[in-house]
């Protein structure tokens, strides 16, 4: 790191921290963002995009620490929450003040938060828009910013953000440097790297959507109606082949609800992750699961952006993404750094097509999961009953009136 441009107190966080050497990402991008210049770099998951940021952001902040240094937009509220978490990690001799401004948290704390200033800030589009066209004295917080990046930045560029953007970037100084980071090459960032090829530096380490080698990626065969009976049985296996945690991803928020319940009646220490909970039940289900007290987190895609947890071994694909980049971002949640993982994908007789797109984006073809059917079959009564006092408490809970509040809402 020393041989990069950083500040001795960031080399030493980084011997601290444990990264002896800088990973390709950061080793490109950070004397470029030290110059000055844009970056637009284009890793894999778990390649340390996050470090190739915001190290050069805080030896630049060292320097200067007055005001708000750095604005980083990012899809989720999870994501915003754990880059904040390494944003600290890799300022903790700088006193850091870094503010999380995202949805479903009291407005009036975030703008008195704002007006005092923290040098960094870490957002999610929608809130921080409505902060800066709600109360006049929030833009001028940010009139001396010196960095904006985007993270996750195929999410952020996407066609739903754009009034969101526009917004930022009007309260935003034209002299500001903007990175732009990203695991998945889109059409949006295409266009945008041809705007700024002139200044903008381009880093790319991501030959098409690529899954690490570290990963083995299996997939068993099933009807529809039997699902829940083959998760039971994996999940029951865990301890056996040596998984410490795994994420179980499913496609809404109503199946994960569901699920998160089943498992519970079946006893299986499980958390739950997913859009229509509240900020503080969300906070807490991916707490429980990171500090190990649950080892298994079922989540919509909202977990399965850029959440960077060294005990996840094992990724299931309850129900198959739409789009081939969505499975590579899921399965990048396990195999990271240099570690092993596996992803199990369910594959019904409805998802067959999607496989195969998935397949064809990957180069290569998932192997099959080995496990006998009488065995899996063998808890089928047990699952079934589980299945239904499940489906009666989330009535009780009143899920659906929920659902449609929450829907009204947005």
């Amino acid at each position: 790191f020393s041989d990069l441009g950083l500040a001795g107190w960031a080399v030493q966080t980084c011997n601290e921290l444990g990264m002896k050497k800088p990973t390709p990402v950061q080793y490109h991008c950070i004397p470029r963002i030290l110059s000055g210049q844009d970056v637009l770099g284009l890793a894999q998951t778990g390649s340390g995009k996050t470090a190739a940021f915001a190290l050069p952001i805080l030896h630049r902040l060292a320097e200067d620490p007055y005001g708000v240094s750095c604005l980083v937009v990012t899809p989720t509220r999870e994501l915003a929450f754990q880059l904040a978490e390494q944003f600290r990690a890799l300022g903790s001799c700088l006193n850091l003040r870094c503010a999380v401004v995202v949805g479903g948290m009291d407005m009036i704390t975030q703008t008195k938060t704002l007006m005092q200033r923290p040098h960094v800030v870490i957002a999610t589009p929608g809130r921080i828009k409505v902060l800066i066209e709600q109360n006049p004295d929030i833009p001028p917080v940010f009139s001396r910013t010196k960095f904006l990046v985007l993270d996750e930045a195929d999410r952020v560029l996407d066609v739903g953000f754009e009034e969101e953007l526009r917004a930022i970037f009007e309260c935003l100084p034209k002299n500001r440097q903007t990175l732009l980071f990203s695991a998945t090459m889109t059409s949006n960032l295409q266009t945008l790297l041809e705007l700024s090829a002139n200044k903008a530096y381009f880093y790319e380490a991501y030959e098409g959507f690529k899954t690490v080698e570290s990963l083995k990626q299996q997939y068993i065969f099933i009807p529809k109606n039997v699902k829940d009976v083959y998760l039971q049985y994996i999940l029951s296996k865990i301890k056996d082949i040596g998984v410490r945690s795994a994420i179980i991803f499913v496609s809404t928020c109503r199946s994960c609800q569901l699920l998160g319940l089943l498992l519970e009646e079946l006893e299986i220490d499980a958390a739950a992750l997913h859009s229509y909970k509240s900020q503080s039940l969300r906070l807490s289900a991916l707490h429980k699961f990171k500090s190990g007290q649950v080892p298994i987190l079922v989540a919509t895609d909202v977990a399965s952006r850029g959440l960077d947890i060294p005990t996840v071994d094992l990724v299931v694909n309850y129900d198959i993404p739409r789009y081939p980049q969505d499975y590579v971002h899921r399965v990048g949640r396990t195999a990271r750094a240099g570690r092993g993982g596996l992803a199990v994908s369910f594959v019904t007789q409805n998802d067959v097509d999607l496989i195969h797109e998935i397949e064809a984006v990957l180069g290569k073809q998932l192997e099959k999961f080995d496990c006998k059917e009488n065995e899996v079959l063998d808890d089928i009564s047990k699952v079934y009953k589980a299945k239904r006092v499940a489906s009666m408490k989330m009535m009780d809970d009143g899920f659906e009136e929920k659902a449609a509040s929450r829907k009204a809402q947005k």
